[in-house]
């Protein structure tokens, strides 16, 4: 299915009428009732589509980052433990949204058969974080710096109705699905000094399964499937499927990646179209006409939230941000939306991300590198966190811009300098704003660019933006 943004804003445009928009749950009353052939099938598909769309995508990208025979750049084998070794540059155009203040250290698992072991070693005080997802992209273990210390610590993961004895000193971590993805982050300021420090606690990390545990065991290569499709984006693959084979792949999946009992309500309606828990997508009770339209309708729904989230999306200054992720419970358009645009999210206790496309006040008007802009944080009144804070510049498809400094994003690891009355002003702009006020500048591309706010580990009292109590200023145009 081809989907391009003229077919997702006519979309948009023919749903922005119908009501809906009302709720989280999906609403057909009022015209656009009248214009559904399938009525109450196609409203259930919808549903469907939407409940299931984390767990296809999470697999669909399962697939893609395993295919290989070995850990290189971005990927590794299925039980191998992907390290990040350096920050992308502005060439990078593998993910959108990058980051350069954390280096990942990630790995996709399997713990149907068996728990698998995972290791961390003593980080040294530095701040990581190390999120498990389950298949539903539910954070359900946070190790960590904010939650478990920094000191040595081993966990074995074990799978939906594992029981069993596990080695001394390992802590059991239930997981509720049997597709499981590390997704680790270690902060790093890019220094040739700091990678090193980081790649040599990288290398000390160890996951092995349980039957390998304490053996000196050598994980085998990759199996490469020369028929995954390596190229095109994971989105992408999972959107353009119909109906017919997404609910199959997903009445596959859910087979070892169980719904939540929470679920049920939901489960019960969608039975009556051929999918039910631990069995094989019944075909014979979907109407094949609906295959094509299904996936169009849901995912315009999802993207939809963005601007109708019943408070799910905060717009605050411009700055555009949520802080439900990570757990999702029942909110399943918000669950699919997140995976849409964020897939790997974390609790917001651990990270916000707010994203600012344009100005505040002008419609339809992006950032222009032709334009300078200013953002001042007040005196005491920086980012509250924990962890660190940067504010990182893209250009107008989520990459990164070349500039002179090969700075993609500012933070107070650039040593901003404060002004005369304690208040710290950064300087987003194409050319510098001279040599006395670099070390505060964010190079812009000459063109439209975005911003976007990394908070990892927000303070949990006020001010902190978990509670509104603190938010991140305008960002300002120079006359």
């Amino acid at each position: 299915m081809t989907f391009s943004r003229r077919d997702v804003s006519k979309t948009l445009l023919g749903l922005a009428g119908s009501s809906m928009l009302a709720s989280p749950a999906l609403a057909f009353d009022g015209p656009f009732a009248d214009v559904l052939e399938g009525g109450e099938d196609f409203k259930t598909a919808i549903e469907a589509y939407t409940f299931g769309y984390p767990l296809v995508t999470m697999e669909m990208t399962r697939r893609v980052i395993t295919n290989v025979a070995e850990p290189a750049g971005t990927r590794g084998p299925m039980g191998q433990i992907i390290k990040l070794r350096e920050y992308p540059n502005a060439s990078f155009r593998d993910v959108t949204a990058p980051n350069a203040d954390t280096l990942y250290t990630t790995s996709f698992f399997d713990v149907t058969k068996e728990p698998w072991v995972l290791s961390i070693p003593d980080m040294k005080d530095r701040y990581a974080l190390f999120p498990m997802l389950d298949g539903w992209t539910e954070v359900f273990e946070v190790p960590g710096k904010r939650t478990t210390g920094t000191a040595a610590q081993t966990y074995a993961i074990t799978g939906p109705g594992w029981s069993g004895t596990l080695p001394a000193g390992v802590a059991e971590y239930k997981s509720p699905t049997g597709i499981v993805w590390l997704l680790g982050r270690i902060y790093c300021t890019g220094t040739p000094e700091d990678y090193a420090a980081v790649h040599a606690l990288q290398d000390q990390f160890k996951l092995v399964p349980l039957s390998a545990y304490g053996t000196d065991w050598t994980p085998p290569p990759g199996t490469v499937d020369p028929s995954i499709d390596m190229k095109t984006a994971v989105r992408e693959q999972v959107n353009r499927m119909d109906a017919v084979e997404y609910f199959t792949l997903l009445c596959e999946l859910m087979k070892t990646n169980p719904p939540k009992p929470a679920d049920a309500p939901a489960l019960a309606q969608f039975a009556q179209i051929g999918i039910v828990p631990g069995q094989s997508f019944d075909a014979s009770k979907f109407d094949p006409a609906f295959a094509k339209r299904i996936p169009e309708v849901a995912f315009a729904r999802i993207m939809l939230h963005f601007k109708f989230s019943d408070g799910d999306v905060q717009n605050i200054n411009g700055w555009g941000f949520t802080t439900k992720t990570g757990l999702y419970g029942t909110n399943y358009i918000q669950r699919a939306l997140i995976t849409a645009i964020g897939l790997g999210a974390n609790r917001p206790e651990d990270a916000i991300y707010p994203t600012s496309p344009k100005p505040p006040g002008l419609l339809h008007r992006s950032y222009q590198g032709s334009e300078n802009y200013t953002l001042t944080f007040e005196k005491d009144l920086l980012p509250p966190v924990n962890g660190f804070w940067s504010l990182t510049m893209y250009d107008k498809d989520y990459f990164f811009v070349d500039n002179p400094l090969n700075r993609y994003s500012i933070s107070p690891r650039q040593d901003l300098k404060p002004n005369a009355d304690g208040s710290v002003t950064l300087y987003i702009q194409n050319q510098s704003p001279g040599a006395d006020k670099e070390s505060n500048w964010l190079p812009a591309p000459k063109d439209k660019f975005i911003l976007m706010m990394r908070l990892y580990w927000p303070k949990e009292t006020s001010p902190t933006i978990l509670n509104g109590s603190w938010s991140i200023p305008e960002v300002k145009k120079v006359s």
